[in-house]
């Protein structure tokens, strides 16, 4: 185990150092957009937030608990951060190397038991996830930055098969399923915030538990059965080619189509296509993709369109967005073998399965890819590609215990976030399952995301 999660730091570091390396100093200091942080922020914060977690909480030692107002993300929005005293890009990355070497010592000497903070080395991966998860917001970041010197690697292309004769539509059955990650009993006094880190008696006070899923988050638990009617879901996400046809039949400026708040948004925005689609001038669109202008390529699933506009298409095409709940079982629940982690079953992501970001793709691959990793309705690339919107608020589920501190998921509960699962081609296999939620407000555009329709029974 404890040689797994050594292996596991070291790769999220090295991601985040490589995706950094190619970026000017100056560029990494400035903002690109007031909706994400410097990089430079992010680069000291995941170093901040292991300090805190893998030294503070585990062991209470620090290396530089002065830094903790800076990299504080709920005390900061980012749109001040660049007004922050922030470390320079070689201070930052000598930072976070000095408190991974202490993280990698004090795990030559930890007991992985007896707490539930440390059970299954439940606290590194919660670092580690969060490191890839910073490393997804920064590759959104290189998008935004728009300039066409970063460069792409160039991958395989997906296998795709049988993708020309897939049916549009699948159907799953009606009934009962395991909704959730196996759970972690904690006591409410063990929701703890970053700022009041465990002392020796709190830390004792996380106690004995068990995690059938031991590196899942607060939000995916508990397991508890839900009851779903049979319905309708799209075999693959909904395409560039099909979103096309939504924008060409002048959906945008058709307020029946739109929720109230989508009306409103789609003004105040003035949407008329995805983000980072422009008109060739010939009746076609190109797109800009890390600076680089390109044809649009209409057999990708569709990304960078928010909930409003998610929403507004399904209407359009006489369907709706699923709720999470319907995601969940069109991708994890087999009628036979039950519940899986992963849509084709419980073998760890691999290229030949999804499109995440250690295929290297950087761009999601076409609809209808990777049929060995269908999942057993039948559905395509749950798991990679595009994160998808659902219908559904981000709320707790029945039993929920903030854990280990509320701030990952609590205070985020309620209408002003909805739920997006799957992950997305920028995504890390440890970063993403089945049992996954990410949340974001119905107007974000800038994240990884796209849709797949459902519709009744």
């Amino acid at each position: 185990m404890k040689e797994q999660i050594a292996t596991e730091l070291e790769a999220a570091r090295a991601r985040s150092l490589d995706l950094l390396a190619p970026v000017p100093e100056h560029d990494l200091l400035r903002q690109h957009s007031p909706l994400m942080s410097p990089l430079v922020w992010d680069l000291a914060h995941v170093g901040n937030y292991e300090e805190q977690w893998l030294l503070g909480a585990v062991v209470e030692r620090r290396v530089a608990a002065d830094l903790d107002g800076v990299y504080d993300a709920f005390r900061n929005p980012r749109a001040d951060r660049p007004e922050l005293p922030l470390l320079g890009p070689e201070p930052a990355r000598t930072y976070v190397a000095d408190v991974r070497e202490q993280v990698l010592d004090v795990l030559d000497a930890v007991e992985l038991d007896g707490v539930p903070l440390l059970t299954d080395g439940f606290v590194y991966g919660m670092v580690v996830q969060h490191e890839h998860q910073h490393d997804e917001t920064m590759t959104a970041t290189l998008q935004l930055r728009g300039a066409p010197d970063y460069p792409l690697p160039v991958a395989a292309p997906a296998p795709n098969g049988d993708a020309a004769s897939l049916p549009p539509e699948v159907r799953v059955d009606g009934g009962q399923f395991l909704m959730g990650a196996g759970p972690l009993i904690v006591p409410p006094a063990a929701a703890l915030s970053p700022e009041r880190l465990p002392s020796s008696s709190a830390r004792r006070h996380l106690l004995m538990g068990t995690d059938l899923e031991p590196w899942a988050y607060d939000n995916e638990r508990p397991a508890h059965t839900v009851d779903v009617d049979a319905f309708w879901i799209d075999t693959t996400p909904v395409t560039n080619g099909a979103y096309r046809q939504f924008v060409a039949d002048g959906a945008y400026d058709e307020r029946r189509l739109w929720t109230d708040a989508g009306w409103a948004w789609r003004q105040e925005a003035e949407l008329e296509h995805p983000q980072f689609w422009m008109p060739d001038g010939g009746g076609g669109w190109t797109r800009t993709r890390f600076g680089r202008v390109e044809q649009l390529p209409d057999d990708e699933p569709v990304q960078h369109v928010c909930w409003y506009e998610a929403d507004a298409y399904a209407r359009w095409a006489g369907r709706r967005l699923p709720t999470e709940a319907e995601w969940e079982k069109a991708a994890s629940w087999d009628p036979v073998e039950g519940k899986c982690r992963y849509p084709w079953g419980n073998e760890s992501p691999t290229p030949s399965l999804a499109n995440l970001s250690t295929a290297g793709r950087f761009g999601p691959s076409t609809a209808g890819s990777f049929p060995l990793g269908a999942s057993p309705w039948g559905c395509r690339q749950m798991i990679g590609d595009v994160w998808e919107w659902t219908s559904s608020d981000f709320l707790s589920y029945p039993g929920f215990a903030s854990f280990p501190y509320r701030e990952y998921s609590e205070v985020f509960f309620g209408g002003d976030y909805k739920v997006l699962r799957g992950g997305s081609w920028a995504t890390h296999p440890s970063a993403v399952r089945t049992t996954f939620r990410n949340w974001d407000h119905p107007i974000r555009r800038q994240i990884f995301a796209g849709f797949r329709c459902a519709r009744d029974d």
